[in-house]
C-alpha cells in the first residue's frame, strides 16, 4: 500500500479547507500540507453560495452590534466567546480576500459594497453580485497555488481516521479513479467537508454534502454538537430545491401570498422580508396551512416578487437569480414573481470544537459547516457562514500547524496497517459480497423522506419518534445493501454506499437530539413544546457514537456579555 506522509492533512477543498491550507502554509512554509478532496476543489459546494459574507466594515456598524445580532439570531444558544472572535476577525478576512483577488462589488465611491441581510441590524454583507461563493472559491484556490508546500489529492474519498494512542496519526482514503486505498500519515488532520443536507429529501445542497467529516469524527469518538438544529431557507424553487438567494430580499424583494399580501407584516413586522430565516420559513408554512399559498405541480408555495426592482437592478445585482429562475422554472423575474417555499439549507450543528477549531481528539480539527464551534447556535444568520469558513478555517490552519510542529514521530507502520485493514473491510463488505436484497438508492430515499417528515420546519414527538423508528430500521436495511457495480474504477455505486453510511449516522444524531430537546428554539420548532425553555435547555446537545445509536449528554453555553432575552423582531 502506498503511504503518503505529510505534516498536515486537510479533508475538503472548499472555502474552509483552502483557507486552512493557506494559513498553515503562511505560518510555517516548511510544513508539508496535503489537501484531500472527493471532488476537484472548484466543484466544492462553496461555489454555490450566492448572497454575501458578513463583516463590520462601515462607520455606522460595530463589532458589538454584529456580535449581538449573531447571538440573538442564534436564539442565545451560540457560545459568545466564539462569536466575539468571529466578529473581531471577520473584517480582516474580507480585506485579505480582496487582496487575493476576490472581485467584491463596489459602491459609487469605490468602497466594497454592502447589502442588507436577514436578522442584521445594518447593512454589513459584502458581495460579488450574486455569485459570491464562486468568486471567493476562485480567489482562495488561486492563492493556494502560490505555496509549493500545499499538495493536492483530488477525487480521493476519506473513509477512516487513523488514531494512535489518543492522537491523530492519519487517514485512509480511497482513490476514486482507481479504487485503490491509500494511507495518509499526518500529525494534524483538519475536517472541512461541509454539511449533511443530503440527509433530507428537499434541499439546496449538492450531492456531495453527505456528512462525511461529521461521521468520520463521530466514529472516532468525537461528539457531534447541536445536530438537531438544521436550517430551512425560506426561498427554494419548488421541485429542485435550488436556492434563490436571500440577497433577493436584501435588495428589496417582497414575499407575497395568494391574496397579494406581504404577509410577513403578521410575523416580523419590524423586519418584514429581512427577518431571520427560521422565522420566515415558519411564516410561509403558516400561510400554506391557512390556505393562503399557491398550489402547483410540486406542492404549495408563495411568491417572491422582484418586478418593482426593475430590469437594470436585477441584471446588476441579481443576475444569477434571473438565470436560475429562467432555466429551472421558466420564469423571468423581471416580468413575473418567482415561486418559492422553505427548503433544507444548512446544519448549525457539527463536530464539536473549541474557538481554535480543535476537537477533543488531539491533532484533529474542524472548520466550516462540518464544525460546531458554536457561533450559530440554534439558527445561523445569512451571510455569516462564508465568513465563518474564513475565520475558523484560518484558525484551524494555524492550530494544526502549531500542533504538527511538536509531538512524537508518526508510527508509519501503524498507519499503513490501519489503512490496509480499512481496504480489506471495504473489499469484503462491498466489492466481493454478492448477496443482499437492498439497493443504495432505495435506502437513501427512505431515509430522506423520514427526515423530511420527522424533522421538518415543525416537529412533534410523534413525528420524531416515527423518524427514530424508521432510521433504526434503515440502519438494519443498510446492512443488506448489495452494490450493482462491484468494479473498482470510478465506482460511484461504492462511493454512494459509503456516503449513505455517513448520512445514516448523522441522521440518527439529528433526530435523537431533536426528540430530547423539549422546547422550541431557533430552527428547532416543536408544536408540543412551543416556547423556549432556558431553565432546562440553555445547553448544547452532545451526541456520542455507540453501536446502538447516539448517546446524548449536554454541555453549557458560554455567555460573556449578552444575556438571554425574548427573541423578537
Amino acid at each position: 500500500m502506498e503511504v503518503h506522509q505529510h505534516d498536515i492533512l486537510i479533508i475538503g477543498g472548499g472555502a474552509a479547507g483552502l483557507r486552512a491550507a493557506i494559513a498553515a502554509a503562511e505560518l510555517n512554509p516548511n510544513l508539508s500540507i496535503a489537501l484531500v478532496s472527493k471532488v476537484y476543489p472548484m466543484r466544492s459546494h462553496t461555489v454555490s453560495a450566492e448572497g454575501g459574507a458578513a463583516a463590520c466594515l462601515r462607520e455606522y456598524d460595530s463589532l458589538d452590534l454584529h456580535g449581538y445580532d449573531t447571538v440573538k439570531g442564534s436564539d442565545f444558544l451560540a457560545d459568545q466567546d466564539a462569536v466575539e472572535q468571529f466578529v473581531a476577525e471577520s473584517p480582516n478576512e474580507i480585506i485579505r480576500l480582496e487582496h487575493w483577488g476576490c472581485p467584491w462589488s463596489r459602491e459609487a465611491d469605490g468602497r466594497v459594497a454592502v447589502r442588507a441581510f436577514g436578522g442584521m441590524s445594518v447593512k454589513r454583507t459584502v458581495y460579488a453580485s450574486d455569485k459570491v461563493g464562486f468568486h471567493m472559491l476562485h480567489a482562495l484556490f488561486q492563492t493556494t497555488m502560490k505555496f509549493p508546500s500545499i499538495v493536492r489529492y483530488d477525487e480521493y474519498y476519506a473513509t477512516r481516521l487513523i488514531v494512535d494512542d489518543g492522537r491523530m496519526a492519519g487517514v485512509a482514503a480511497l482513490d476514486i479513479r482507481s479504487g485503490v486505498m491509500h494511507a495518509f500519515a499526518a500529525k494534524s488532520v483538519i475536517l472541512a467537508t461541509g454539511g449533511a443536507g443530503r440527509v433530507f429529501a428537499f434541499t439546496t445542497n449538492g450531492f456531495i454534502k453527505t456528512g462525511d467529516g461529521m461521521a468520520l469524527a463521530y466514529r472516532a469518538g468525537v461528539p457531534l454538537k447541536d445536530m438537531e438544529f438544521v436550517q430551512y431557507h425560506p426561498t427554494g424553487l419548488p421541485g429542485t430545491g435550488i436556492l434563490i438567494t436571500e440577497a433577493s430580499r436584501g435588495e428589496g424583494g417582497y414575499l407575497v401570498n395568494n391574496k397579494g399580501e406581504r404577509f410577513l407584516s403578521k410575523y416580523v413586522p419590524t423586519k418584514m422580508e429581512l427577518g431571520p430565516r427560521d422565522i420566515i420559513s415558519r411564516a410561509i408554512m403558516k400561510e400554506i396551512e391557512a390556505g393562503n399559498a399557491f398550489e402547483g405541480r410540486y406542492g404549495h408555495y408563495v411568491h417572491l416578487d422582484l418586478r418593482h426592482l426593475g430590469e437594470e437592478a436585477i441584471n446588476k445585482k441579481l443576475p444569477f437569480v434571473r438565470e436560475l429562475s429562467s432555466k429551472y422554472v421558466g420564469i423571468d423575474p423581471v416580468h413575473e414573481p418567482i415561486p418559492v417555499r422553505p427548503v433544507l439549507h444548512y446544519c448549525m450543528g457539527g463536530v464539536h470544537t473549541d474557538v481554535h477549531a480543535a476537537t477533543p481528539l488531539a491533532g484533529l480539527y474542524a472548520a466550516g459547516e462540518t464544525a460546531c464551534v458554536s457561533m450559530n447556535g440554534a439558527n445561523r444568520l445569512g451571510s455569516n457562514s462564508l465568513t465563518e469558513c474564513l475565520v475558523f478555517g484560518a484558525r484551524a490552519g494555524i492550530a494544526a500547524a502549531q500542533h504538527a510542529s511538536s509531538g512524537p514521530a508518526l508510527n508509519l507502520s501503524l498507519v499503513e496497517a490501519q489503512a490496509s485493514d480499512e481496504a480489506r473491510s471495504i473489499e469484503e463488505r462491498w466489492i466481493k459480497r454478492d448477496t443482499g436484497t437492498e439497493r443504495v438508492a432505495d435506502v437513501r430515499s427512505a431515509m430522506q423522506m423520514a427526515m423530511e417528515l420527522g424533522c421538518g420546519v415543525y416537529r412533534t414527538e410523534k413525528s420524531m419518534q416515527a423518524c427514530v423508528t424508521e432510521i433504526t430500521a434503515l440502519r438494519e436495511r443498510y446492512q443488506k445493501v448489495k452494490l450493482d457495480d462491484r468494479h473498482k474504477t470510478f465506482n460511484t455505486d461504492l462511493i454512494g454506499a459509503l456516503e449513505l453510511g455517513c448520512m445514516l449516522d448523522v441522521a440518527a444524531a439529528i433526530v435523537a437530539g431533536a426528540l430530547n430537546r423539549q422546547e422550541s428554539r431557533g430552527s428547532h420548532t416543536r408544536v408540543d413544546f412551543p416556547t423556549r425553555d432556558d431553565a432546562r435547555f440553555m445547553k448544547h446537545t452532545m451526541a456520542h457514537w455507540s453501536p446502538n445509536g447516539p448517546k446524548l449528554d449536554y454541555s453549557p453555553v458560554t455567555v460573556t456579555k449578552w444575556q438571554p432575552e425574548e427573541r423578537k423582531y
